[in-house]
């Protein structure tokens, strides 16, 4: 399996901006079972929407970084990118937003 995802803002006057295009994932199934015949059939959707927002979230802390300073990074980053397309964002609203999952037709079709 591998998944691309991307994060929209969607501005309250209808347009949508591209943040970030450029994550997503991949996976494989440990066939020690023959119950689950692939990967897709193992997989909900709920599983999709929670790795969806993992990839597009705040990276895991590295050396000399905390979960805060990764947080606080990533907000700052999407911002700046909004600002950079003439949005005005503050980081801490943008964190405060829903966060939906919208998975494409393709996708919901190979995971029913």
């Amino acid at each position: 399996m591998s998944v691309s995802a991307r994060l929209d803002a969607e501005l309250t006057d209808g347009r949508s901006v591209v943040l970030l295009d450029d994550r997503g994932w991949s996976g494989s199934l440990n066939r020690t079972s023959e119950a689950i015949p692939d990967v897709w059939s193992g997989t909900s959707v709920e599983e999709i929407e929670r790795e969806a927002r993992f990839v597009v979230g705040p990276d895991e802390p590295f050396e000399g970084h905390s979960q805060e300073d990764m947080e606080a990074g990533h907000w700052d980053f999407l911002s700046d990118k909004l600002r950079r397309q003439g949005v005005v964002a503050d980081p801490d609203e943008l964190r405060r937003l829903p966060h939906d999952v919208v998975l494409s037709e393709r996708l919901r079709a190979r995971v029913a």
